[in-house]
Parts: structure tokens; C-alpha cells; sequence
């Protein structure tokens, strides 16, 4: 099974559903509203759990009934909380907007997550017994980095989501093994617009690069090695929402397995596309059998990497 640490942010997402997105000062009606559990890090956490990987969860969520209920999703998923500290004050938030069209816009309110400034005792000592490392950016830079620091201490593969997209400390990135940006993340921290341009100028600072595309799958690229890309199974998308977190957890979860890389992003491209046919976060994540079966009908329909 593989040991996976997530030092990442834990929100409460308070999800509006809506035909179309307002516009700057429109007022429009919305069909739903939900508070779900969600946090990049809470989000690629329960991905990889379900997905059969053996998780633990370092960060924090706040004294109030939200995190509450945040802790008590991620040990309903099977995810160890005991590095989940609880601080005074609010849990992290985050406010999302979901069009009929499956797209949306997030506003996070860090709230508990802004307290995790670095690691605290046992936190090493987790990393260290893990085969992965997740990283997100919702956290402070420093507790970002002090993770980092920790995993290539122990030599323990380092996956950092750059997102939401900032200027990357230079130390940050050489810890890191594979950056998984999206394709508007890759353009934010290059300049180019053109995943694959972007995707070789990544490369000068980290050995791989994963570019999430959306619905046209996903490019992977490493230095000295042709790119590989892996299409999207087509689907209806009724929520994007954890698409990128879902594919993170699944990919972790693969390459830990001794996957090929290419065998590994069409599993995590696969679970990623079963996530947006669900509305929510982590409520739409899928299971480890949903996945093999998605991921058997996209070989034998043969849509696999290609270079």
C-alpha cells in the first residue's frame, strides 16, 4: 500500500449552484446551495484514500462546528488525523460558484490553515515514514517549504500543486520532484500560454512536470524524455471542483504502486473524469473499483498516453 503525507489546507466549501455566473455587480438566483468538505490538501488526502492509498493529513482546522465536521470526513474516508491540529478561531473557507456548464470561480478565506506556519513534533517523523509528499499552496510559503525541506531530507517524492498560482521560491522548487500545475497555473508562473512551451521552461527548475488540460487530459513532461500526452475520457461535467485534486490523489497513489508514468495518467486521468460527473468535492470523489474499471475501458477503447 502506498504511505502518502498531505501537508495541505482543510476548508469548508460553501458551494452556490447557478445557471450562468454573475457578472461584476449582477445579482443572479441560484437552483442550490451546499456545504461540503473540501481544502486542496483535505481534497487530494480522501483522493488517495479511496483510491487505496494509506493517508495521513498534517495541518489544521479551527474550534468551530466546521471543524468538526471537516475532521470527522476525513476519518470517515479512512485519512489519519492525528497531525490535524485543532486552533482557536474559525476553519479555513472557501466560497464556490458553480455554473451549469460544470465551471466555477473560489474565493478561500484561510481562517485556521493561515496557523500552520511550519512544521511541529511528529510532523518529520510522518514524512519521513511515507513514499509521497503532497503540497499545496494554501498553506503559508514557509510551511510549504519546511515539508519540502523535510521530504528530500528523507528522500521521499515531493508532488507540489501550485495552486493558487504565486511566485515560487527558488529553494521551493529545488525540493520539489514533480510539479502538477493546471494549464492556467503553468501559464501564470512561465509567461507562455502554450502548455508544452510551458511545460519545458518548468523543467528548468524541477526534473517532471505534469500539465493538467482539462477536458483535453493531461501533458507530461521530464527532462530528457519526449512529452507524453494523455486525453480526457469524455464526460458530461456536472461539477470541476476537486477534477484537479482528485487526479493529484490518484497519481500520487499510482507512481507510489511502481506504475509507469503513462499507465499512472490514464489511472488518474480516469479518476479525475469520474469526479466531475458528481457534484461537491470530496463527495465526488471516486472509489478504487470505479477507477480500475474507467481506467480497463480507456485502454481497451485505446485511449492511451501518446507522445
Amino acid at each position: 500500500m502506498t504511505a502518502i503525507a498531505v501537508l495541505g489546507s482543510t476548508n469548508m466549501d460553501l458551494v452556490a449552484y447557478v445557471p450562468k455566473a454573475p457578472r461584476l455587480g449582477e445579482t443572479v438566483t441560484g437552483r442550490a446551495f451546499r456545504t461540503v468538505p473540501g481544502g486542496k490538501g483535505a481534497n487530494q488526502a480522501v483522493a488517495a484514500a479511496r483510491l487505496g492509498g494509506e493517508v495521513v493529513m498534517i495541518g489544521a482546522v479551527g474550534a468551530d462546528e466546521f471543524g468538526v465536521r471537516l475532521r470527522s470526513a476525513l476519518t470517515a474516508a479512512g485519512v489519519e488525523t492525528a497531525a490535524l491540529r485543532t486552533v482557536e478561531g474559525p476553519s479555513g473557507t472557501a466560497h464556490i460558484t458553480v455554473d451549469d456548464e460544470g465551471g466555477n470561480s473560489i474565493i478561500v478565506i484561510p481562517g485556521a490553515n493561515a496557523h500552520v506556519t511550519g512544521l511541529e513534533a511528529g510532523d518529520d517523523s510522518r514524512i519521513a515514514a511515507c513514499d509521497a509528499l503532497l503540497l499545496q499552496l494554501e498553506l503559508p510559503l514557509d510551511a510549504v517549504l519546511a515539508g519540502a525541506l523535510a521530504a528530500r531530507a528523507h528522500g521521499v517524492r515531493t508532488v507540489l500543486t501550485p495552486a493558487p498560482a504565486q511566485p515560487l521560491p527558488a529553494d521551493l522548487l529545488a525540493a520539489t520532484d514533480l510539479l502538477v500545475p493546471n494549464e492556467h497555473e503553468a501559464a501564470a508562473l512561465t509567461g507562455l500560454t502554450d502548455p508544452r512551451q510551458a511545460a519545458g521552461a518548468l523543467l528548468q527548475d524541477v526534473p517532471e512536470v505534469v500539465v493538467t488540460l482539462g477536458a483535453a487530459g493531461a501533458l507530461y513532461a521530464a527532462r530528457g524524455r519526449e512529452p507524453l500526452t494523455v486525453p480526457a475520457p469524455r464526460v458530461r461535467a456536472v461539477d470541476t471542483t476537486a477534477a484537479g485534486d482528485t487526479f493529484v490523489g490518484a497519481l500520487a497513489v499510482a507512481l507510489g504502486e511502481g506504475r509507469a508514468m503513462a499507465d499512472a495518467l490514464v489511472w488518474a486521468s480516469c479518476a479525475a473524469a469520474l469526479s466531475v460527473q458528481r457534484p461537491g468535492a470530496q463527495d465526488s470523489m471516486p472509489s478504487r473499483a470505479e477507477t480500475d474499471a474507467a481506467a480497463l475501458a480507456a485502454r481497451t477503447a485505446g485511449t492511451g498516453a501518446s507522445s
